[in-house]
């Protein structure tokens, strides 16, 4: 196994290793982060957008992982191609509802609940819809009225939306004004910099037992120009490299095992 080749307790560049305590805390990691945090506290409507594999669905399990559950109750949905009705029985279950009612008794039992656990609990709703992008403009119209509590008085949780990059132009359409209004809190990811780029490399690699010499310069170089600053795209090109690199009988991942690793995720 290539782990074993390079001396690795595991793969550090699959997803399914990798621990919130381990988090590379890039520019569009901490910025994303300080936003969620002060939505947190102020309450409202939140918007991020990256295009896939840039990890902005990592940093929310990061962020939702050091919420207190006893200051904060917290909602993750990713189902976001349902309609109304639907939506609203997702929403129901997660704040603990009967949902087998008519929209609009599952709309008022919604409206209460949340107004509850902010006003009288003190432990207000934190909502994140992931791939916000496919919500239908139904929805995105009931959640700009849930937010409206006591005459649109107080805001008594926090909705965040996250998707891809199309989700700035649906809610730059004039039928979603009203709810754009009410964003506190926008972010764009920018992918990782330059340098960023073999940081985030070499503390994978530390972060599995191994030495970042097991990579050189030239190789990175090549990851950034393919990747993009792309973390999901550098996960993928590295390990095939490592395995590559293995069957090559290379100690260092050179050049040329970087190659032939690109063009074979081109061909995948």
């Amino acid at each position: 196994m290539y782990t074993d080749y390079y001396g690795l307790s595991f793969n550090p560049f699959d997803k399914q290793m990798v621990k919130e305590k381990d988090a590379f805390e890039s520019e569009d990691f901490r910025e994303m982060t300080a936003r969620l945090e002060y939505l947190k506290e102020i309450r409202g409507i939140g918007v991020f957008t990256a295009s896939p594999g840039m990890g902005k669905t990592f940093a929310l399990r990061c962020f939702s992982k050091k919420l207190n559950p006893n200051l904060y109750q917290c909602a993750y949905l990713c189902l976001s191609t349902v309609s109304v009705q639907e939506f609203y029985r997702q929403l129901c279950e997660a704040l603990g509802l009967e949902s087998g009612f008519g929209k609009s008794q599952m709309f008022k039992s919604i409206q209460e609940r949340l107004y509850y656990l902010y006003k009288e609990k003190r432990q207000p709703f934190i909502c994140i819809l992931d791939e916000a992008q496919y919500l239908n403009s139904s929805i995105l119209r009931d959640l700009k009225m849930l937010m409206n509590q006591k005459y649109d008085s107080v805001n008594c949780f926090s909705l965040i939306l996250c998707g891809e990059p199309y989700l700035n132009h649906i809610l730059e359409k004039q039928v979603n004004e009203a709810l754009r209004q009410r964003i506190v809190v926008h972010y764009n990811f920018h992918g990782l910099t330059d340098q960023e780029v073999p940081d985030y490399i070499w503390q994978k690699i530390r972060n599995a037992g191994g030495s970042p010499e097991i990579i050189d310069t030239a190789a990175i170089s090549s990851i950034h120009s393919y990747s993009q600053g792309n973390p999901r795209l550098i996960d993928n090109v590295m390990t095939d490299a490592m395995t590559l690199g293995s069957q090559m009988e290379k100690k260092v991942i050179d050049a040329e095992v970087m190659l032939a690793a690109i063009n074979n995720q081109a061909l995948s």
